[in-house]
């Protein structure tokens, strides 16, 4: 043992113990809240399935995702009792309906996202924009949970999280739903992440002629 140790007590070589988690107890979303899964390399993609037991829509992704993210908005499909949402974006290449698919209805088609939901379930199977003008045209909208097989894309971050306020969450709450959030490596925005939000100013400032398209 060195002279520090001895000074100071206890082995200068050894590390502290991480502090526990302080908000454990907060519920995020059922695929986060036992901790963030890894993203598997080489990941290839797999089959989202409505909650219906019988006849259910199946939507196949042919790609792994980008963006994953756990949301707060209204507009977004959450499973029961849960506070967010978790959606991730693919190209709408790579998203094909399978089976069922006359079960699918837009949940509202002026909406810029246009969420097709299994009527039956009520599950949003995925969000598209045909406006070839938004910022994210071109990208579909999915919830990875809805597959059986593991290896997604890992979520990245939290967005609109005041939005949860809106959907009738306490705002003294909110502290609390934070600090869960940053214990799970989930960054918290009142927005999109800034690279999200970056990518929306490029495409409008190209629109606009400010930069070079």
């Amino acid at each position: 043992m060195g002279i520090l140790s001895k000074l100071f007590g206890g082995d200068s070589s050894s590390t502290a113990s991480p502090a526990a988690p302080r908000y454990a107890h907060i519920k995020i979303h059922p695929q986060v809240d036992g901790g963030v899964k890894p993203t598997s390399p080489g990941f290839q993609g797999g089959t989202l399935t409505c909650k219906c037991r019988t006849n259910p829509v199946k939507v196949q992704v042919s790609g792994q995702t980008a963006h994953n993210h756990v949301c707060g908005c209204t507009k977004c499909w959450k499973p029961s009792g849960s506070v967010f949402s978790q959606i991730a974006v693919v190209g709408r290449d790579k998203v094909r309906v399978t089976e069922n698919g006359d079960k699918l209805d837009i949940v509202d088609p002026n909406a810029a996202i246009q969420r097709h939901a299994c009527r039956e379930c009520g599950v949003h199977m995925y969000g598209r924009i045909e406006n070839t003008g938004h910022p994210f045209h071109g990208l579909d909208f999915v919830h990875t949970e809805l597959s059986s097989e593991r290896g997604w894309a890992a979520p990245e971050f939290a967005a609109f999280v005041s939005s949860i306020i809106e959907s009738g969450v306490e705002p003294s709450r909110m502290e609390g739903i934070r600090g869960r959030l940053r214990e799970l490596g989930l960054e918290p925005y009142d927005c999109l992440s800034p690279p999200l939000m970056d990518a929306i100013a490029t495409h409008v400032a190209k629109q606009s002629g400010a930069l070079k398209a």
